[in-house]
């Protein structure tokens, strides 16, 4: 503040004028996918100033008695704004702030909106307690002044598995572990929607560090495929219909299993696994090099663990 006043007192001193820095918004725009239930849709892009970290799907529901809200976006100002873009569309409360888990895309917009509506899995929202501050010192380093006024905010009301009923919506909550260890998925009944969250990439490379594997991701990938859904919203990339969500995800996760997998057996290091070439059925998907390095750099050592206990004496 000191070195901005400073700035400002020579250029009136020498007659120069005085430039703001320009005001950061979102623009958030809202998509009707069913009858009251609309999304937002984010970049596939990583985290960077020039998107302000918007690169989720966060999604609302008008049930007739009070707004179901899927995910609160990266920072306080896209959680001001996903409200204002919620009340334009209806004059029914906010009763319900589904986190769906504690990565920062998902829970940092929280701030913005009533915290007797927040609600988490309980796993999820430890975790946040324990990374929140951390995620946040590295989202300001990549975003800057997007993050503006951010504080990380732990919801109190826990999350069961189960039925929630709100106005004539049935949501039945699911949680898994694939992406972090605590993940909560969302079908809403009534329509056929299937918020899946980060447990569905759909033309972005999944992000893996937290995973506590990825064969266990894909049992439970193929678990939710088999749920009563007709509209699929990945926790990132865009929208679909049919299974080509599922398909391309199952792919995606048997090939970086096998390839770690092989490599480990081969005794490559990791800086040779992380040159291996993207198979071209998967050039659609974005950040895949990218994701390599870090799957790599995160859960290699435990496949060349693994490969080093069944070498024979």
């Amino acid at each position: 503040m000191i070195r901005r006043a400073a700035i400002v007192m020579l250029c009136w001193l020498v007659g120069a004028p005085v430039v703001s820095a320009p005001e950061l918004a979102y623009n958030l725009e809202a998509r009707e996918i069913a009858k009251g239930t609309w999304v937002i849709e984010g970049s596939t892009g990583n985290f960077s100033r020039d998107n302000g970290g918007n690169i989720v799907n966060v999604a609302f529901v008008i049930t007739g008695d009070g707004v179901v809200v899927i995910d609160s976006g990266p920072s306080r100002l896209y959680g001001e704004a996903l409200r204002r873009l919620i009340e334009s569309k209806t004059s029914e409360p906010i009763t319900h702030v589904l986190i769906t888990h504690h990565h920062p895309d998902h829970a940092f917009g929280s701030q913005a909106f009533d915290p007797d509506t927040l609600y988490m899995l309980d796993g999820a929202r430890e975790m946040l307690e324990e990374e929140g501050d951390g995620f946040s010192d590295n989202m300001y380093r990549l975003v800057g002044d997007w993050m503006r006024g951010t504080e990380v905010v732990v919801p109190a009301n826990t999350l069961e598995p189960g039925i929630l009923d709100v106005g004539d919506h049935r949501f039945q909550l699911l949680e898994l572990t694939g992406h972090t260890g605590s993940d909560l998925v969302v079908l809403d009944e009534t329509t056929g929607v299937l918020f899946a969250s980060d447990m569905v990439f759909y033309n972005r490379a999944l992000t893996t560090p937290q995973s506590p594997g990825l064969m266990i991701w894909a049992g439970e990938l193929a678990r939710l495929e088999e749920l009563p859904y007709r509209i699929v919203v990945p926790g990132h990339g865009p929208i679909v219909s049919d299974d080509s969500a599922f398909r391309q995800m199952a792919d995606y996760l048997g090939w970086l299993y096998q390839t770690l997998t092989a490599s480990a057996s081969r005794g490559l290091s990791a800086s040779e696994v992380m040159q291996q070439p993207i198979p071209h059925r998967f050039d659609a998907v974005e950040g895949a090099e990218y994701e390599l390095i870090r799957t790599t750099t995160h859960l290699y050592p435990k496949y060349e663990s693994s490969a080093l206990v069944l070498l024979p004496e």
